[in-house]
């Protein structure tokens, strides 16, 4: 004798139900996917709630990262064609922005980090509308990629980009309230160090987690 287990034909979902379950499950997906995936991954927010979570801004450094990604690449390829290519052109004078006025000021918060190869480091200083902070960069060991940026208040702005640098300085004018500073990779094959000088208006700087 087997006990008999089955359900019986009242207990089994009817074709509406099943479809009704469905129609849910699909109208779930499809929530998920406007207000978090899109934000969060490829910084399309139709609804504005993803703006409002942060995850707009999650989306718009990883879009980032790709696109700086993919110009790497292509600076690579270029730059292997052209050493397959010897020319006769004079090469272009180095240049760069080497702070050699930022030993002589009184800083505010000075800070250094170690980046390993590939790996990236954000950085944001509390300012409010219109606020000015002076800064000064310098990579000892190598040169870094940047992405000079604010956000808050459901706002963003990239104030500077730059590939390959191995310092900078300056000011940054805070567009609005809210956290504004810098993102930082090391796309070297060897280990960097950052070293980080501010001064002027803002409440703190810390390392965004």
């Amino acid at each position: 004798m087997y006990n008999n287990d089955l359900p019986t034909r009242a207990q089994l979902p009817t074709s509406a139900q099943l479809i009704r379950s469905t129609l849910i499950a699909a109208v779930s997906a499809l929530v998920l996917l406007v207000t978090v995936v899109l934000p969060a991954e490829y910084a399309i927010d139709p609804t504005g709630i993803g703006r409002v979570l942060g995850l707009t801004s999650m989306g718009e450094i990883k879009a980032s990262l790709a696109k700086e990604a993919a110009e790497d690449t292509a600076a690579t390829a270029q730059a292997n064609a052209n050493m397959a290519t010897p020319t006769t052109a004079p090469a272009p004078a180095a240049t760069g922005n080497t702070p050699a006025s930022a030993g002589d000021m009184n800083w505010r918060d000075e800070a250094s980090y170690t980046l390993k190869p590939g790996e990236g480091i954000e950085i944001k200083m509390r300012m409010k509308e219109g606020e000015k902070a002076r800064f000064a960069w310098t990579v000892q060991g190598g040169v870094v990629n940047f992405d000079t940026h604010g956000d808050g208040l459901g706002r963003s702005i990239s104030y500077e980009k730059g590939r390959g640098v191995p310092s900078d300085e300056g000011e940054l004018v805070a567009a609005f309230t809210g956290n504004h500073g810098w993102f930082f990779r090391n796309r070297g094959t060897a280990d960097v160090t950052l070293v980080l000088r501010t001064g002027g208006q803002y409440q703190d700087i810390k390392r965004a987690q």
